[in-house]
């Protein structure tokens, strides 16, 4: 488990989703449409150069677990840290969210306007395709949502995970939260998210439910000049 949280990136984008990502033997990032984030098989000596021929200027990329010097050609945005919190409790019960619908490729135009909004992490227009995603309407409009994001080994990413914010204070997102990590767990999954370090109402909430933090890691956003 330890080995794929290490580099949990990597070992998506190389891995389960490598159909999905661009890129070379060191280097990869999703590719465009999905969530704007690169891995490295060396983090610790990312190789910028390989990626390059595969970004556009403009773009804006998150990178996990490497805080070195900034290469030449590319400049740092922003800098901040995150934990990864891995499931530490028994299966839920029953559906936390059966009234919930699975969101398909018609509604991704609303799922990215929602993200968009509410800021809940990366997120692109072809973010659906990565994994399930569940949904709360209100008269035909998109008001909640949690789906999943990155597969690494036994590991999968619950992510996109948000409510409007004239709907907030109903519990929607978490139950949403536990109807996901209930599905994979029954797959034999281990459910696990990312939380940004300063966010500490979602880390309670996160806890709460019954997640653990067990690593914390620098994150970054880096766009190529």
């Amino acid at each position: 488990m330890e080995q794929f949280l290490a580099n949990v990136v990597w070992h998506a984008l190389s891995g389960a989703h490598l159909k999905y990502s661009i890129g070379t033997d060191s280097a990869r990032r999703y590719a465009p449409g999905f969530s704007p984030i690169i891995g490295f098989a060396d983090p610790q000596r990312p190789d910028f150069q390989a990626l390059r021929p595969f970004c556009e200027t403009g773009e804006h990329f998150y990178c996990d677990g490497w805080s070195g010097p900034v290469p030449r050609g590319w400049r740092l945005e922003q800098e901040a840290t995150m934990f990864k919190m891995l499931w530490d409790a028994e299966l839920p019960d029953a559906d936390a969210a059966p009234e919930a619908t699975q969101l398909g490729p018609e509604h991704a135009p609303q799922a990215l306007e929602l993200a968009t909004l509410t800021q809940p992490g990366p997120f692109g227009i072809r973010a659906l395709e990565l994994g399930e995603y569940f949904g709360i309407f209100d008269g035909g409009r998109l008001v909640a949502m949690a789906g999943e994001r990155m597969a690494a080994g036994p590991l999968r990413e619950i992510s996109g995970v948000c409510t409007h914010p004239d709907h907030q204070g109903r519990g929607w997102a978490q139950r949403l939260v536990l109807k996901l990590l209930r599905r994979e767990m029954r797959r034999g999954e281990t459910p696990f998210l990312h939380v940004m370090s300063a966010n500490e109402g979602a880390r309670r909430l996160y806890r709460r439910l019954g997640f653990t933090e067990v690593r914390e890691s620098v994150v970054r956003v880096v766009a190529p000049l």
